[in-house]
């Protein structure tokens, strides 16, 4: 496991823009032509399934070993998912936000398809320093990427990539041109990015205590055991907290938005 949180999120974030060039492209244009301007990450989210090998805790232990702490939970009923949220004392440190899928309320042949690529995975895995950026434990088939893909887009993209952040945030709060949500996405709109309109452009408002937005997931190869296929990768959100009653930011999250910032990845 690594020793150091600013260590780990470095090695996170190179693999997460290796398949999501846009990423990178929307980091300079937030942080200015002098990159003066420091990105402050709000978050950083996980997908996972809920087997033994695979399960929730497991991906968490990565984060408790580095001083994180257990703070929220979630529930996603019609996405079928759990999920909790982690933060660390130094709240300069990402909060870290990993969901997992319900494998038992799926059809029998998608348990079945989901089964079969745990299996392939060496349970010691897991406990490797590089597991949170190790990719896919396992090599799917199109055919079964498609199976999954018409019950759960959550499960298909577990299937296509693995191990690995699904996205990074930007905490608008601490942008240096703008701490407004609507004008990070009006500039984002501006360069010609796509955002994620289901259930409105922004999620949630000052009445929840946080705005949330996103970018359509990029699109990138993988290579699967018969044919390398184009499919969604991931994509780039942006936060906005606001001050509860008691003078404090909102730190944790809304369930009724994260579920439509879950379909940032969605293939169709």
């Amino acid at each position: 496991m690594h020793t150091d949180v600013d260590t780990l999120f470095a090695r996170l974030w190179d693999k997460y823009v290796a398949i999501t060039p846009s990423a990178h492209k929307i980091h300079q244009l937030l942080a200015g032509e002098e990159k003066s301007n420091e990105i402050v990450n709000d978050h950083v989210a996980f997908r996972t399934f809920n087997l033994e090998k695979t399960s929730l805790d497991k991906l968490a232990a990565h984060f408790l070993a580095l001083g994180y702490e257990a703070k929220g939970n979630y529930d996603f009923e019609a996405k079928k998912l759990d999920a909790k949220h982690f933060e660390h004392p130094d709240k300069t440190k990402p909060k870290v936000f990993i969901s997992e899928l319900r494998v038992g309320e799926l059809s029998k042949r998608a348990q079945e398809i989901i089964g079969d690529l745990v299996k392939q995975m060496d349970p010691a895995s897991v406990n490797s320093e590089n597991f949170l950026y190790s990719g896919p434990q396992w090599k799917v088939s199109k055919a079964d990427y498609e199976t999954l893909l018409n019950e759960s887009e959550y499960a298909a993209w577990l299937a296509a990539w693995g191990f690995q952040a699904n996205h990074f945030t930007v905490s608008v709060n601490y942008l240096q041109q703008t701490q407004s949500l609507a004008d990070v996405n009006t500039l984002l709109k501006d360069a010609g990015f796509v955002l994620n309109t289901s259930g409105g452009e922004i999620k949630g408002g000052e009445d929840v205590f946080l705005a949330q937005s996103s970018t359509m997931a990029d699109k990138a190869s993988v290579e699967m055991t018969d044919e390398t296929v184009t499919v969604p990768s991931c994509f780039y959100e942006f936060a906005q907290r606001y001050e509860m009653p008691d003078g404090n930011l909102y730190q944790g999250f809304v369930a009724a938005s994260a579920d439509k910032i879950f379909e940032s990845t969605n293939a169709r």
